[in-house]
């Protein structure tokens, strides 16, 4: 079993300390009982939502996804019907992850079904 940081409470300092202005855009997500990988993603952008190229891309290569968030983003995709592109550029991934994601995880439980 692995701890993960209380991302909890690190956003409310970095709000408390940093940024107040910007705590009503967020206490909608730091009110949840458990907050989801997505959900980090969300208020890391609300928060620090200027966008240096540099820092953009540094931060790219080190996203990972829980098994959870990578289901709930393929969940997202057949809800609103979108082809892989569309998903991978509203969550800012490669088209290439998107398809892997959905060859594991997705071709895997049709597999356990039959």
């Amino acid at each position: 079993m692995t701890k993960q940081p209380n991302y909890r409470k690190i956003y409310e300092d970095v709000l408390k300390f940093k940024f107040p202005e910007k705590t009503p855009y967020c206490q909608s997500i730091l009110k949840k009982e458990k907050l989801s990988t997505l959900d980090v993603v969300k208020i890391n952008a609300i928060i620090f939502s200027k966008k240096n190229e540099n820092t953009f891309a540094q931060n790219q290569k080190h996203k990972s996804y829980d098994l959870p968030t990578i289901l709930e983003i393929l969940d997202y995709q057949k809800k609103h019907k979108l082809n892989n592109s569309q998903v991978a550029k509203n969550f800012k991934l490669s088209r290439n992850t998107v398809a892997k994601w959905k060859n594991m995880f997705l071709v895997q439980q049709s597999k356990k079904e039959i």
